[in-house]
């Protein structure tokens, strides 16, 4: 049974409900599949085995908030070890992600697409019921596919901590 939780978060000045449970760090991350922008399904942690993985969770690319991340995230990839990948997930359709990624010159981080099964928005606690768009947050895994990093959004339009992530990402290549 899939745990929701009302009031954890606001969504248009109203209390939403959030499907799933939080991930923590130390635990072992759940794989999951979502879309590549060719519909093609990728498995989030299996497909880049043996790579240190920042996932981002976004609402929608065709937010600012969202926007900015992702851009951000982008430009910093290109300065990252190879062993490092950068996954942004929204509920975005793959058509929509396409066309964002090509107006935004983005290319150096997977954008991925939960739209269809919503799996990994409920495995990783970030589906809005209300809405079916994901709640901000940043997670770092290791190469052993263990979560050395967590960080929930208190609200959508808060944007992570890029250092700190990064700084992560980087400690758990070791």
């Amino acid at each position: 049974m899939t745990t929701e939780r009302f009031g954890l978060i606001q969504v248009g000045g109203k209390d939403a409900t959030v499907i799933g449970d939080d991930i923590t760090v130390g635990q072992s991350a759940p794989d999951f599949s979502v879309h590549a922008l060719d519909w093609t399904v990728v498995r989030g942690l299996a497909d880049t085995q043996g790579k240190v993985r920042i996932i981002a969770a976004v609402p929608s690319l065709d937010t600012d908030t969202c926007d900015r991340e992702t851009r951000r995230f982008n430009q910093e990839a290109a300065g990252l070890d190879d062993d490092i990948v950068i996954e942004v997930i929204s509920t975005d359709l793959p058509y929509a992600q396409k066309r964002w990624c090509g107006a935004a010159g983005v290319d150096q981080v997977m954008v991925l697409s939960d739209h269809q099964t919503a799996e990994f928005g409920e495995k990783y606690g970030c589906l809005i019921k209300e809405r079916r768009t994901l709640r901000r947050a940043v997670f770092v895994v290791d190469r052993k596919d263990k979560v050395s990093y967590v960080a929930y959004m208190p609200a959508l339009g808060v944007e992570p901590n890029y250092d700190e992530v990064l700084e992560a990402a980087r400690a758990a290549l070791a």
